[in-house]
This record gives C-alpha cells, structure tokens and sequence, in this order.
C-alpha cells in the first residue's frame, strides 16, 4: 500500500488542527510589538512599508467585502495594531484548509478501496471551513476585550497622576501631558500620541481624548475627557473628581475580576466531581468483582 496519501493527508489535518487550536488559545500578545503601537489610527503606516499579506488580503478584502457575512472588525483589529487585510487573508486561508481537509481525509479511503458518496465531505468541509472562518473574528473579539481592561487598569494609574498634577497647581493640558509622559505601556503611548496630536492641531486635549474614546471603543476615557472639559481653575474640586472616578474604576475592575474568577471555579466544578465519581468506582470495582464471581 502506497503510504504517500496516508502521511500528507495525515500532516495536513495535524496542520489544521495546530491553527485551529493557536487561535482557541488566544496567546497573550508580544510585549514589543505591543510597546510599539501607537495612536490614532489616523497616523497609519505608509503604504511602502506595508507587508505583503496586508496587501494581498486588501486586494482579497476589495472583492468580497459585499459579499454576506463578511463583517471586519475594524475597530477591534486598529485597536490591537493589526491590518484588516492580513485579517481576511487569514479568515479566507483558514476557510480553505477547512474544505480541503475533508476531501484529504477520504484519500486513505480511496485507496483502501472505500467508495465514499461525494455529498459527505463535501459538506463536512463546508461546515468546517464556516467554523474556521469565523474563529478570527472570536479571537480579535476576545483580544481586544482583554486590550480594553488593560487599559483600564492603566487608566486608573493614569487618573491618579492627573489627579496629582492638578492638585499641584498645573493647567488641564500640563497635567494630562506630564502625567501621560509617566507611563511606558502601550495605553500610555495612545494617550501620549493623542495629546501630541491635540498640542500641534491646537485643539483641546478633552477633546484629542473623547475622539481617542471614540475612535478604539474606550469608554473609561470618555469620564476623563469630561472632567478636564469641565475643570477650572480650582484644581482641588477636579482633584476630587478625578480620584472619585479612580476609586470607582478601581471598583469596577476588581468586581469584573471577582467575576472572572467566580467562573473559572465554577468551570472546575464539573471535572471536579468527575474525577471524584471515577475515584469512587475505582474504589467500588474490586468489591463488585469479587461479588459477581462469588
């Protein structure tokens, strides 16, 4: 038997299940390339240095985008730094590997002599390949979700500088841009960009963060960019805001993971009791035994 069939049909559905199960785990992103995205989407990267897979899934992307149900997440992918293109030529090349494994897979069969009806793996592939093209659309969901709280938990080490900087007298501007300059994360790299973008247009910069808000999807912004909009020039009443919306943040972020938490326990319960009723029968076996044989 010709065992050629056998290993590449074999290797490619290895292959597919690796993909499919790299995009389950949602690995935590790269700290560099996280550290190295800036805000807003506005400044974008000059075409010459985009990478190829962005260009082929852009011109992919010009073709099928009207296509029904294909939504991109624009929002979520620009706030993650990736490209839409690359996006859709991931979602199209994971479509594709889930029509082709079906029809890999009955290859052994073929040459075992097994005449399968054309209808099953075809539409086992379809029903793949419709699983695996959404699957990038729950992995960026998800990311970007955990994107969003830590920002938040940056934020709230951010409205506490502010806080600070306003209680020392400094102006609206100086405080969001001295208190930006603290931090070295990815969240504070979006404000400092944002406020940069504000000093050179002459805008104010309430307003470089309500569009920053508006533009990633952060509403934790928006409470910011209201209490600088209203602030005078009595920094010990905006103090108190500020640190009122701190302590409330703070509330919120640890009830979320007071939440968390209280799930993944609850998710432990079934193996839990699982483990335990096959302890048990393990326990109960030899007694069983000996009373049937008896």
């Amino acid at each position: 038997m010709n065992l050629i069939p056998v290993v590449v049909s074999g290797g490619t559905i290895g292959a597919g299940l690796a993909l499919l199960i790299r995009e389950l785990l949602q690995p935590q992103p790269a700290l560099g390339p996280a550290l190295k995205r800036s805000a807003p989407a506005s400044l974008t990267m000059p075409e010459a240095n985009v990478g190829r897979e962005e260009v082929w899934g852009r011109w992919l992307l010009g073709r099928l985008e009207r296509l029904p149900g294909i939504r991109i997440p624009t929002t979520n992918l620009a706030l993650l730094g990736q490209g839409p293109g690359a996006f859709m030529l991931k979602k199209t090349a994971l479509a594709a590997l889930g029509l082709l494994c079906p029809v890999i897979a009955t290859i052994p069969w073929l040459v075992a002599g097994v005449s399968l009806p054309f209808y099953i793996p075809t539409g086992v592939g379809l029903l793949i390949a419709a699983l695996l093209f959404i699957t990038p659309n729950l992995a960026v969901r998800d990311q970007a979700k955990r994107a969003r709280e830590e920002f938040a938990h940056a934020l709230s080490a951010y409205l506490d500088l502010v806080a600070l900087k306003r209680a020392a007298d400094a102006g609206p501007s100086e405080a969001l841009e001295k208190a930006a300059e603290v931090g070295e994360g990815w969240p504070f790299l979006y404000l400092q960009s944002a406020l940069r973008r504000a000093r050179l247009e002459k805008i104010p910069p309430y307003q470089a963060l309500a569009e920053l808000s508006a533009e990633y999807d952060l509403p934790v912004l928006t409470d910011v960019a209201d209490i600088m909009r209203g602030s005078a020039t009595d920094g010990a009443a905006v103090y108190k805001a500020l640190r009122a919306r701190t302590a409330a943040l703070n509330a919120e972020l640890l009830a979320d993971q007071a939440a968390e938490a209280n799930a993944a326990s609850e998710k432990m319960t079934a193996p839990g009791a699982l483990l335990a009723i096959l302890v048990m029968l393990l326990m109960a076996f030899p007694a069983v035994i000996r009373m049937l044989t008896v």
